[in-house]
């Protein structure tokens, strides 16, 4: 065996996993292909090169995505490090420099004594070390298929087809109702009903609003069980009403008639906190989603934890294939991270990145693994990952749904924030003091 650790992919995932691996002492070699061979979405050959957007999302500590942030920031991450040196003005967002934020990057990498950065690509997965793939939504197709061969074809996904997900506190529960068709099955959904000039109202607005157009190589054709919502609506008013809306089996309890159509929500973890509309996969932009998806009743006020999307993307099964330290089940040298894992978003991915790095860091030493607490960002995104049911696994962002509930939380949704956020951080502090991370 190698006694480096080789890591596939310079993106930000990469690049974390291999800043947090060469800080605790470990030789590391990162493969990037580019600039030798480019994806259709890259501009460049830098390192951690930002390509949908500058902004790394909120920084602010009493949202999700900036306690997730500030649990990076205590682990010296290189992505937030280099973030805020490339900052530029945009409120509470943590938007930068595109290229000054990857030049600095690249730098810090490439001045690392125990760094080796070699821009080849890689067509099968290392087998004689420790290896770490994190190549991110827009993998090669030669390695693609190393990994489809590794996971198992069925564990391979090269699209997101995701429905919206609600915050459970959001949804007016004196419309919607829990109930399993025919009563078989348990309450693990809740049903929003619609009389007919409801769904009629629904119908017209969904067909005529606004959609996001595919870039030209996320032009590929739909799979039928994956059909976007509006698309299925444009076949026919009653598609839906005989699809995804069907309300057969169903029984509203306030007027005892079964309704003309029927929005299930399907819980999309053990503690309810969040709930994902089933068959709502969708290419309406996001204004027009909160908009539209708003009419259907109970949902008037509905707060969005994660809109819905259909894109290319590349990710595994990761419940079926991956421990929560983020090792392959079938072989304990290797790790995958990043986007490829099931998360969406780049601080996301540089997040699963450096808890790879850590963790192949820790292997390579002789040392125990780790994984932070559910209760902490970090965490709950891991436990997404990890502990998902495998039969409906989509990548997630992170979210105040993912977060176990606070016992005798108070009403106030602020309040309620403020105190996840705090534990959040006092558990981070004790698992890295734990975990000898200080």
């Amino acid at each position: 065996m190698r006694d480096d650790l080789v890591i596939v992919g310079g993106g930000l995932a990469g690049s974390e996993a291999a800043w947090q691996a060469a800080n605790r002492g470990v030789k590391v070699t990162l493969y990037e292909m580019r600039p030798k061979e480019m994806t259709k979405a890259h501009k460049t050959g830098g390192l951690a090169e930002l390509v949908c957007s500058n902004s790394l999302g909120s920084a602010d500590p009493q949202n999700a995505p900036g306690i997730l942030k500030e649990e990076m920031r205590r682990l010296d991450s290189l992505i937030i490090a280099s973030a805020e040196r490339a900052r530029v003005p945009a409120g509470s967002a943590l938007a930068v420099d595109r290229e000054q934020f990857s030049r600095q990057v690249t730098q810090a990498l490439e001045g690392h004594p125990n760094i080796r950065i070699l821009h080849e690509e890689i067509a099968d997965i290392p087998a004689d070390c420790a290896c770490i793939v994190a190549t991110g939504p827009l993998t090669s197709d030669t390695l693609s298929q190393a990994i489809r061969a590794a996971t198992q074809s069925q564990h391979l996904y090269f699209y997101d087809a995701i429905s919206p997900i609600i915050d459970a506190d959001s949804i007016d529960l004196t419309i919607a109702f829990r109930a399993s068709r025919y009563g078989k099955g348990d309450d693990d959904y809740l049903n929003c009903p619609m009389t007919q000039e409801q769904y009629d109202i629904f119908y017209e607005a969904l067909t005529a609003a606004e959609k996001v157009q595919p870039k030209d190589f996320e032009k590929t054709p739909y799979f039928e069980a994956c059909i976007p919502i509006e698309v299925m609506a444009e076949r026919g008013r009653q598609t839906m009403q005989f699809g995804p809306l069907k309300p057969v089996g169903l029984e509203d309890p306030r007027t005892g008639r079964r309704p003309a159509a029927v929005v299930q929500l399907r819980t999309e973890n053990n503690h309810r906190t969040c709930y994902n509309l089933v068959g709502f996969q969708t290419k309406l932009t996001y204004p027009e989603q909160k908009r539209v998806f708003r009419l259907i009743p109970g949902l008037e006020q509905a707060e969005f934890l994660r809109y819905g999307s259909l894109h290319r993307n590349t990710f595994i099964n990761s419940p079926q294939l991956l421990m929560n330290t983020l090792q392959f089940k079938a072989r304990a040298t290797l790790f995958f991270a990043g986007q490829l894992v099931g998360v969406e978003g780049y601080t996301e991915s540089a997040a699963m990145g450096g808890l790879a790095g850590i963790n192949a860091a820790r292997l390579l030493t002789g040392k125990p693994l780790v994984t932070p607490p559910t209760t902490t960002a970090h965490g709950c995104l891991v436990a997404h990952v990890a502990l998902s049911d495998p039969r409906h696994f989509q990548p997630m962002n992170t979210n105040f749904g993912l977060f176990p509930p606070l016992p005798n939380a108070p009403r106030d949704k602020e309040a309620k924030r403020r105190l996840i956020a705090t534990r959040a951080l006092e558990d981070f502090e004790s698992w890295k003091t734990r975990s000898g991370l200080s």
